[in-house]
């Protein structure tokens, strides 16, 4: 696939997917003889999972000490599921937060909706 294929199917930007590959989060993406990079169905799982992850608010530092770490083999399995066990403990402490927030915007909107009852109670005509 070409970068114009995988910008479009995974909805990143062109620019965005040059960084992560600079960046080392995609390992090297091969060329063909004019340069262009050809994406192989590999190159795409690592995207997807990319952004999945970062989706997830996991950080790009982490993101390339993982995709280090995978890049040096079976002996880094225990580091790297440690990274993703953290990351999950971070993401669902994101998560509860993110709970609370919500509460908090409901209740402002009950009493919003709550107010407007109230003020539209006043504005109503008495009857005759």
């Amino acid at each position: 696939m070409t970068i114009a294929e995988v910008s479009k199917k995974f909805d990143l930007s062109q620019d965005t997917l040059r960084y992560y590959e600079r960046i080392g989060l995609i390992p090297s993406v091969k060329r063909n003889k004019s340069g262009i990079r050809e994406y192989t169905e590999e190159d795409c799982m690592w995207v997807n999972f990319i952004k999945c992850m970062r989706s997830a608010g996991l950080p790009i530092e982490v993101l390339i000490e993982y995709v280090t770490l995978v890049q040096q083999g079976d002996e880094t399995i225990e580091t790297r599921k440690e990274i993703l066990i953290e990351q999950r403990k971070d993401l669902i402490a994101r998560m509860e937060d993110m709970k609370k927030t919500l509460g908090r915007l409901d209740y402002k909107i009950v009493r919003y909706e709550q107010l407007i009852v109230e003020k539209e109670k006043t504005l109503r005509r008495p009857e005759d």
